[in-house]
């Protein structure tokens, strides 16, 4: 991926320098509904699930027994300052983010909005948000509470190592499918969500929660498209890495590979056929109206 001569993105909150993210000593877990989550059960969470855009006190409010919808923890969380990383890594992040700035930017100024950009978070171990303490072994996800995506860097090493989802590219489309959440958050998408979530049942609310994480690969897709179009960022095998990473995260991956066998009604990510197809979908388009993937007839 050719990503060195691309604007870099001013959104950067870098917490690195704060392992505990302020947390003070959090031991071997942190405790949800009154019950110990240990990293046993976080890194359980990880492979079972990998948790786009939605809370991730979510599943692990379900594995650790907790019934309903996961607590959120009350912390106060602020705007911190902003920098431009010096690292490689940091610089990466930040150019793939200013890349899906241009894109919706453009798009929602074409259809007459103005797009209001998310923060990255860079963080190691764990760090306050506005949807609870999030935790690096629950890999990257985005907070609609304070409109930031938070990653820990490390977690491209487990895309690599335990998903078998190498490349640049491969780690440029976590980014944009996270992104993705967000433009969910500006069209109202995300709250009628959890509008749904009150009067749905946990079957069909999963999937409910399918498609929206198709979409968001889907809004990836068109990421990809327009910088493709705009910058020419990709090279030879740059989209295969984006869609070995899909099926590596599609629910029937993680599932064959964490407990042996499919259950297709506890889905909630989409199938790797899936997350492939629409991601391809946006790829080719660009367009937002093909990714609907809520009136799509089947996905």
């Amino acid at each position: 991926m050719k990503w060195e001569n691309n604007r870099q993105s001013d959104q950067i909150e870098d917490r690195r320098s704060d392992p505990g993210g302020g947390l003070g000593g959090l031991g071997g877990g942190r405790r949800v509904g009154g019950r110990g989550i240990g990293l046993g059960t976080i890194a359980v969470a990880l492979v079972a699930g990998w948790i786009f855009g939605i809370n991730p006190m979510t599943i692990l409010g379900v594995l650790g027994g907790v019934g309903g919808e996961a607590p959120t923890a009350q912390v106060e969380t602020t705007q911190g300052p902003t920098q431009a990383p010096t690292d490689d890594m940091g610089k990466f992040v930040a150019a793939v983010l200013g890349g899906t700035e241009d894109v919706w930017g453009q798009v929602f100024q074409q259809a007459g909005a103005a797009y209001q950009k998310p923060r990255l978070v860079l963080f190691r171990g764990a760090t306050p948000t506005a949807c609870g303490t999030g935790q690096a072994a629950m890999g990257p996800f985005y907070c609609p509470g304070d409109q930031k995506v938070y990653i820990d860097l490390s977690f491209y090493d487990t895309l690599r190592r335990q998903l078998g989802a190498p490349g640049d590219f491969a780690q440029a489309y976590v980014i944009a499918h996270e992104v993705g959440h967000h433009v969910q958050n500006l069209m109202g998408i995300t709250d009628q969500m959890e509008q749904a979530r009150r009067r749905m049942g946990e079957r069909e609310y999963n999937a409910l929660s399918v498609r929206l994480e198709l979409q968001a690969d889907c809004f990836a897709g068109i990421w990809a498209h327009h910088n493709q179009k705009s910058r020419a960022i990709l090279e030879p095998g740059d989209v295969e890495e984006a869609l070995n990473a899909a099926a590596a995260i599609g629910d029937d991956a993680l599932q064959r590979k964490s407990q042996g066998q499919v259950v297709p009604d506890s889905f909630t990510h989409g199938t790797s056929a899936q997350r492939q197809r629409w991601f391809n979908t946006g790829l080719q388009s660009g367009s937002v109206q093909s990714c609907d993937t809520f009136k799509a007839g089947s996905v």
